[in-house]
Formats: structure tokens, C-alpha cells, sequence
């Protein structure tokens, strides 16, 4: 069904009480640019109204008597893969959430909701709709148990780099983003930066990238993984770097689950020669499959105590895990501003040589990021920026002249570990 700018949305309303369904049709009454096309009670109806209808949105209840909205919205879509499903609850838990986004709905309401609120998530969801691809036909099988499908054979395989602050406020989402384009430039490589701070990401304002796709949209049809797919996720940023960015709001974050991100980097590694990923600022299940998939963490500390401090117990912990020492970076950033604890002083205490020694420019950062223009690109002549190209430039040397190890298509799409972070350290 195709769907045209400028027509009626067209709105079916699924809710087994009457007067739920009578009190929506109210609040929709006087859009002019919205249509209800039909009104029915239970899940079957709902499955056999929208393909008769087509409707654009349906408003679909969660808990309805036989066939819940969960499945009706499966099958809905799959057997009519343009109608988009906004599931409405009076219960907001985040396993309601998950289920209903990996069944196919597209927005999730919480009862009671305000005209404004249900307006407005008509329209956003319609637009996105309009501006995505055609939808890709899923495959017969259960979307709610269906594995993701394996990663292409590997024509290419490109690295990984995580981005790890151990500590929040350290500098980490900046470096990750000006890494990523600094690597771009240099040689006009293929460069994805991937927000990894799922519940409160902020690449998208480092970077003044205003858009609805996000990661969210390839997990939920994660069972049709491929590089199309991930394209149509991400973003394009004025510097040639691709974006993949973090859910719209922090309830989504849950939608991401460790095999997703191990598969999604399995396959943008075939896609890029770099991918950058700004990783969540703790350890567990979903941060430690980033780790995991690395070629190389950048850790990021600042010359303080507290930061000092968490970079050596990740050094420790990371030991723990066997990464091998190679594979992580200590970087300190903010290097030279007054009263801070010396760089000597650093390595001698963590044990840990420092790969890069990024220099205070607080002004320049602090407009970078208020104006949404990189550092690299806005003040690329400031030593800051320089340092950010160099360690692109280290990156570059090191990863380029290593051996491709043995099977590495395996290791870029590890198989099934135990990700728990406590089980991991103190397994038999």
C-alpha cells in the first residue's frame, strides 16, 4: 500500500471495550487530516479489518479477549506489512514495550493519554512510515522467537572501536564521534559511528543529526538482518560518516539485546572499513558485547582520582576477561588543564602506558558541542583537534598492518558466550 503525502491518515482502532472505542473516535474527530476507517473488538477482527482496509495506523490495544494484540499485531505484520501498529496499554513495563516493538508496533501509549499525545504519535508514526524504504516481506515464522539470521560471508572485514569512558563526564561520546570522522578523512574510508548509549545517547546533538530512524528499527526486524536493512537505520552526517543512533527514549534501550549488537557489528563490518562505537559507560550483558567485538578499546580517563581510579579497576577486570593488553588504549583527555594529576603519575599508577594524551581546549569544546560541529571540523586546526587526528592516525597504523587472524569471520560474529559479567569472572 503505498502512502501518499498530503492524504488522510488513515486510523483503525482496535480495543474490546466499546466506549474505549467510542472515546478515541471522539479525540480524533476533529483532525482534519486523519480518517477512522473502522472500529473492532478483538484480535481476529483486527487482523481480517486491516487487510481488507489498509488502514496506515492501526491503534491497537495489548490486551484484548482470545487472540491478544501482541500476536494480531504479528500477524498484522506480516500479512499487511504497510499498516503501521501503535500499541496502546495501561500497563507501561518494559517487557510489554519489548514485546510489542519486536511484534511490529512502532509507538507504545500508556493509558490514560491526552489527545495532543495520541495526535502527535499518529502523525510521527505515519511520517516515518512515509519516509522509510517499502517494507521487506518477513519470513513465516514465529517474529518473536526467530533467530537472527547470520551475517553475510565476509567479502571484507572491517574493525571495530569501542569507545569506553569508565566514568561519566570524561569525554568519551566527543572523542568517539571526532574519531570517527578523523578516520574518514584520512584516505576517504568507509566510517560508521554507532551510538551505543542506548538509554541517553547524545551523537545525535554532538553531531545536529535530526532524524526518526535509530538502531530500534533494525532490531525489531532483526530476523531480516542485512546491509540494506542497516542502511535504511542510519543517518548521514555532512562529513561522509554513517550514523546508526540511539532509540528516540531510554524505556527502548531494552529492545537492544547482547545478540543483536554482536550481529549488527558482525555485519557493518562488512559494510565499513571502520566502526566506531560511543559505548555505554558500564559493564554488563550489552556493553560487554561491543568489548567483546572490538579490535581495540579507546579507554578514555581524565587526570582526576575518581577516573583514575575506575580505569584501573577496568584494566583489572578486562584481565580478567583476557583481553589481551594490546587490545585496549589508554587515552587521557583533558590532559594538560591546571591542577591536574601528570601523565607519569597516570602510567606509574595504573601500570598501563597512555596511548594518547588529549589537551584542555574548553572553549573550543564547549562550542563544538553547542553548535552540534565537531571539533575536528569546526577547530581543526586547534591542538585538540590535532590530537584527535592523531590518534585516528595510530588507529589507522595499527590495525591496518595487523595479520588477519584465522578465522576471523568467526570473530567478527562471535558465537553464543556467557555475557554476564559476574559469571564470566568467576566461571569454573
Amino acid at each position: 500500500m503505498a502512502q501518499e503525502r498530503g492524504s488522510k491518515i488513515r486510523v483503525l482502532i482496535v480495543d474490546d471495550i466499546p466506549e474505549t472505542r467510542e472515546n478515541l473516535r471522539k479525540l480524533l474527530y476533529f483532525e482534519t487530516d486523519i480518517e477512522i476507517v473502522g472500529a473492532v473488538g478483538t484480535g481476529e477482527e483486527a487482523v481480517e479489518a486491516a487487510k481488507a482496509l489498509q488502514p496506515h495506523i492501526v491503534l491497537m490495544d495489548i490486551n484484548l479477549p482470545g487472540m491478544d494484540g501482541i500476536t494480531a499485531s504479528e500477524l498484522i505484520t506480516r500479512q499487511s506489512p504497510a499498516c503501521q501498529i501503535i500499541m496502546m496499554s495501561v500497563q507501561g513495563e518494559a517487557d510489554y514495550l519489548r514485546r510489542s516493538m519486536l511484534a511490529g508496533a512502532r509507538e507504545f501509549l500508556i493509558k490514560p493519554f491526552s489527545s495532543d499525545e495520541l495526535v502527535s504519535s499518529i502523525r510521527r508514526v505515519y511520517e516515518l512510515a512515509a519516509a522509510r524504504p517499502a517494507p521487506l516481506l518477513p519470513p513465516q515464522t514465529d517474529r518473536l522467537q526467530a533467530p537472527a539470521k547470520p551475517a553475510a560471508a565476509p567479502g571484507k572485514r572491517g574493525h571495530v572501536v569501542s569507545v569506553f569512558g569508565p566514568k561519566g563526564g570524561v569525554g568519551a561520546s566527543t572523542i568517539a564521534a571526532n574519531l570517527a570522522i578523523a578516520l574518514h578523512e584520512a584516505g576517504g574510508l568507509k566510517v560508521a559511528l554507532v551510538d551505543g548509549n542506548l538509554q541517553f545517547g547524545g551523537i545525535d546533538v554532538l553531531l545536529n543529526l535530526q532524524t526518526t530512524r535509530t538502531i530500534a528499527d533494525v532490531v525489531t526486524k532483526v530476523e531480516d538482518l542485512d546491509a540494506e536493512l542497516i542502511t535504511s537505520a542510519m543517518v548521514p552526517h555532512p562529513s561522509g560518516v554513517k550514523v546508526l543512533l540511539a532509540p528516540p527514549r531510554p524505556e527502548m534501550a531494552d529492545l537492544v539485546q547482547p545478540e543483536h549488537m554482536r550481529a549488527i557489528l558482525g555485519q557493518m563490518r562488512q559494510m565499513f572499513d571502520y566502526v566506531v562505537v560511543d559505548t555505554w559507560t558500564s559493564l554488563h550483558d550489552l556493553s560487554l558485547s561491543v568489548l567483546d567485538s572490538a579490535d581495540r578499546i579507546i579507554l578514555v580517563a581524565t587526570p582526576e582520582v575518581p577516573a583514575i581510579k575506575n580505569a584501573k579497576v577496568f584494566f583489572d577486570v578486562a584481565d580478567a576477561l583476557d583481553y589481551p593488553p594490546e587490545k585496549i588504549w589508554l587515552v587521557i583527555n583533558q590532559a594538560d588543564r591546571r591542577g591536574a594529576i601528570r601523565t607519569a603519575d597516570i602510567e606509574g599508577s595504573i601500570k598501563h602506558p597512555i596511548a594518547a594524551a588529549i589537551p584542555m581546549d574548553e572553549r573550543s569544546v564547549f562550542m563544538a558541542a553547542n553548535q552540534g560541529i565537531p571539533l575536528v571540523v569546526a577547530h581543526r586546526g586547534s591542538p585538540v583537534a590535532q590530537a584527535l587526528f592523531a590518534l585516528a592516525a595510530r588507529v589507522r597504523k595499527e590495525l591496518e598492518v595487523e595479520p588477519e587472524p584465522e578465522g576471523a569471520a568467526a570473530k567478527a560474529e562471535p558465537g553464543p558466550r556467557s555475557t554476564g559479567l559476574l559469571e564470566r569472572l568467576f566461571k569454573a
